[in-house]
């Protein structure tokens, strides 16, 4: 199982997503980019940045 806490990227933000892979919970993160933060075109740099949050849980 992969974990991401979105608040890694924006202070404050209490969002976390799970999925089978890294993809798939980039996938959740990016849309709720889109939707809660108004983030409808993130860099390369910043998706790289957030690809290295991800974690693996038990």
């Amino acid at each position: 199982m992969k974990r991401f806490a979105c608040g890694d990227v924006v202070p404050g933000c209490e969002d976390v997503f799970l999925g089978a892979t890294d993809d798939e919970v980039l996938d959740q993160a990016l849309q709720h980019a889109a939707e809660a933060h108004g983030m409808t075109d993130v860099p390369p740099e910043t998706l790289e940045h957030a690809r290295g949050l991800v974690t693996t849980v038990a």
